[in-house]
Parts: structure tokens; C-alpha cells; sequence
């Protein structure tokens, strides 16, 4: 016996009208005409037998069925897109290993190692997402995080990645490397502000002790992974974890105005929740993200 469903292209035009309360933006995003888009819903409405949408003046409004009906369709069509995507890829997507950590931290040290991993792992669907502080797997969907901080947490398994080190940075346009610098006066030279660390500087400040005068001002920029670009370009002198410049520096497009990198109290941990520690993905990945930052402070080129 037949199924009771409308065609899946009307369906389609549906969601879109009624997420823009709109039939020609809906046009827009499924490459149709506006006309095409009102037939769909027209056929629609007639295979149900009720309104969905009316017009009240030039606005395009659900009634209370079109709202309760579009409810209901909405998390539907996202179940249909989400298996033909893991049929697509062989997988499921709760199958893909999710490792969560610092935007920072993704842009300037993971990514450009990552293929090394993936090498290694070809059968490892890996998904990397970006947030900012502590990892709470209770609510976070990951399987791994590398947070900076003490490693300390609950029900959690703590693996030491690195030390912090943190350097002040400068473009050669900026200053030049011939000069030699032990006061910082903040109002001759500009400075770039992490956002997402605002103490930065007085903490590097405090365990450089440089002596230093005026306020700190300059432009905020969200995280490292912005910030690195910014000082490259010449905009300001950065205070960054000395890991995640190591290339630039060796380039050439940044040097150390102040002098050698200072060690931060604080430390970078891999983090796995306890109940998955011994999962053989989860331990590949870590082995291989403990490998690899070894290799970089031994100075060894990354496989």
C-alpha cells in the first residue's frame, strides 16, 4: 500500500518558505523561479487538504497548521539529509572521532600537522571543533579536547602535552630586528589585544619583568589564531604561546624584540572522559599528538 507522503520536492520548497517566510527567497536558495516554488506549496496544501501559509498584507504568514505541521517536518528532512550524507561517506557521522580545542590552537598547531594523523589513520573520520576554555564532555559532543590549563577535572583522563611558553612578537616593518628593547612604552608602540586572554600582557609583563609605561591599548583580535596574522602584517607587537610561531619565526616574518619566551604556569592537556580513555581511536590520536609535539621541541621535522 502507498505511503500518505507529499513528494519530497514540495516538502523541500515547504521548509525553505516557511524558514524565510518567504517564496522567492526559498526560490533563491533551491535555484527555482518564484512561480515554481508557489506550485510546489500549492500541490502541497491540495495533497493535504489545508492551508499552510496566508498572506496579511505583504507579509507571508504560517496559519496554525502550516506552524505545527512545519514543527514537524523540519527535524524530518534534516534525519533524511543526515543518512544520505552517511551513506555518502560510509559512516556515521557519531562514528567520526571529535577532538574539541581552542581556535588558537587549531589554526596555528593542529591543522598543519593534521595530515600526518590522517595518513597514519585513513580509516579515522575526524571532526575538529572550536571552543574556547574548559571541556565539559557531559555536554560537549567530543571524544578528546586540548585545553591549557592545570589538566585537572573529573572523571577525566589528563594527558601533559607541553609547557606554555609565551614571547612578544614583532613584524621586521614594525621594528627592526637590529633593535634592542628592554622598556615598553605602550604609548609609542601598538600592540595587539587577544580577546579571548585579556591579561596577557601583565601576565607576560609580570613573569618577563619588563619595565614598561603607559596603557595598554590596541586593536582586539579574537584569538591566536588572528592575532599571528595581525602581527605578521605589521600592526603590533603580540604576546603569543612561543609553539605556535616557531615557523614565522624561523621564516623570518616575525622576530623577538624583547628577548627568549617565558614560561606561563599553565600547560596544554589532552583530555578524554574516562569511561572512553581505552577507545583505540582515542588513544591513536592521542600517541600521535603527543608524538608530534615532542618531535617540534626536539626540533624534528613532522611526519
Amino acid at each position: 500500500m502507498r505511503r500518505f507522503i507529499p513528494s519530497l520536492s514540495a516538502l523541500e520548497c515547504f521548509d525553505l518558505a516557511a524558514r524565510h517566510r518567504s517564496f522567492t527567497r526559498a526560490a533563491e536558495d533551491l535555484g527555482l523561479t518564484q512561480s515554481g516554488v508557489s506550485r510546489q506549496i500549492s500541490a502541497l496544501e491540495q495533497f493535504l487538504g489545508v492551508r499552510l501559509f496566508q498572506r496579511i498584507g505583504s507579509r507571508l504568514v504560517l496559519t496554525e497548521v502550516g506552524v505545527q505541521y512545519w514543527r514537524e517536518i523540519d527535524p524530518l528532512l534534516a534525519g533524511l539529509e543526515k543518512a544520505a550524507l552517511d551513506a555518502v561517506r560510509g559512516q556515521r557521522r557519531e562514528e567520526a572521532l571529535i577532538l574539541r580545542t581552542s581556535p588558537g590552537f587549531a589554526a596555528r598547531w593542529l591543522l598543519p600537522r593534521l595530515g600526518g594523523f590522517l595518513a597514519a589513520h585513513p580509516e579515522v573520520i575526524l571532526e575538529v571543533i572550536e571552543a574556547e576554555g574548559a571541556s565539559d564532555f557531559t555536554t560537549s559532543p567530543a571524544d578528546l579536547a586540548i585545553v591549557r590549563g592545570t589538566g585537572a577535572a573529573a572523571d577525566v583522563r589528563s594527558d601533559w602535552l607541553c609547557a606554555e611558553t609565551l614571547t612578544v612578537v614583532a613584524a621586521p616593518k614594525l621594528i627592526a630586528p637590529s633593535t634592542s628593547l628592554n622598556h615598553l612604552d605602550f604609548a609609542r608602540l601598538p600592540t595587539l589585544q587577544n580577546a579571548t586572554r585579556p591579561s596577557l600582557w601583565m601576565a607576560w609583563l609580570r613573569l618577563s619583568g619588563t619595565a614598561h609605561s603607559g596603557a595598554i591599548r590596541g586593536v582586539r583580535l579574537g584569538h591566536s589564531g588572528l592575532l599571528i596574522p595581525a602581527a605578521c602584517a605589521g600592526l603590533g607587537l603580540a604576546v603569543v604561546p612561543r609553539f605556535y610561531v616557531e615557523e614565522d619565526l624561523r621564516q623570518g616574518r616575525l622576530w623577538e624584540p624583547f628577548g627568549p619566551a617565558v614560561t606561563s604556569p599553565e600547560s596544554y592537556w589532552i583530555l578524554r572522559p574516562e569511561e572512553r580513555a581505552h577507545h583505540p581511536q582515542i588513544m591513536d590520536c592521542v600517541t600521535w599528538l603527543k608524538r608530534d609535539m615532542k618531535r617540534q621541541n626536539a626540533g624534528t621535522p613532522s611526519l
